[in-house]
């Protein structure tokens, strides 16, 4: 298992893993055969930034059985999803700013994120590992009032994607298998949310298989599985939301009110 990031370090871009407390630093293309530089780089001494940039950010509807039961709506027969737009993509730890034209409910939605690694195109689900980099946290912000705002249309992308409403990170684990793992979300400390990655209607491979059938996905691509119970909103003049995957780490971001 390999923990990559990109990284800010004296005004230069960079990327490499993670090694407890020390970033193994690593030239090249991430995605096509990175070789180490013998560089090392202490984590305290580098801004850490997204830890890919996505040609576009996929967001799952209804993927969780438990989820759907809530809710009780049946459970889809093909992944229902929206776009949310690149430029909602923010780094781990940032602080993410409530959009100065909306005063309405702001939500968090904790979730695993596959990483593209490779261009996909209609692969079948026994080939769609091979295009998987590897996973990430998601914090998939939502502005929950603008959805059904509009009587007409309901706005999902529109409540998605505003600046800074998608972090993810802070690294992509490579060489995981996430279906034994759960996703956590903590808002200051407190758990929100805790399901069981398991319980998607569909698995990662079948996602990246589906979608690759609607879409060419890039390498560095984002798709986000969606989420499950527990789902909640932030309140108060400022909060910290954390998404936390065992064995993928803990993506922290405050809410600046």
């Amino acid at each position: 298992m390999k923990h990559w990031i990109r990284y800010r370090h004296r005004g230069e871009a960079g990327f490499g893993t993670l090694d407890g407390d020390t970033i193994l630093q690593h030239v090249g293309n991430m995605f096509e055969a990175p070789q180490a530089s013998g560089r090392k780089i202490a984590r305290n001494e580098v801004e850490l930034v997204a830890p890919t940039t996505p040609s576009k950010v996929i967001a799952l509807w209804n993927n969780f059985h438990a989820l759907a039961a809530k809710l009780a709506v049946p459970e889809p027969v093909e992944p229902l999803y929206l776009l949310k737009a690149p430029t909602s993509v923010t780094a781990p730890e940032a602080v993410i700013a409530r959009p100065a034209a909306y005063d309405g409910k702001i939500v968090y939605e904790g979730e695993l994120g596959i990483v593209i690694g490779r261009i996909c195109h209609g692969v079948t689900p026994e080939d769609a590992a091979a295009h998987i980099f590897g996973y990430t946290c998601v914090n998939d912000v939502t502005a929950a009032d603008i959805i059904a705002k509009d009587k007409t249309f309901a706005q999902w992308a529109r409540a998605k994607s505003f600046d800074g409403f998608c972090p993810f990170g802070p690294v992509v684990a490579t060489g995981v298998d996430p279906s034994s793992l759960a996703v956590r979300t903590l808002l200051d400390g407190v758990e929100r949310q805790s399901y069981p990655i398991a319980d998607m209607i569909f698995s990662a491979q079948e996602l990246v298989s589906k979608l690759s059938h609607d879409m060419t996905l890039l390498p560095g691509d984002l798709i986000c599985c969606g989420t499950s119970l527990g789902v909640g909103s932030i309140k108060g003049p400022s909060n910290l939301i954390t998404v936390a995957i065992d064995g993928i780490g803990e993506l922290r971001n405050e809410l600046r009110q």
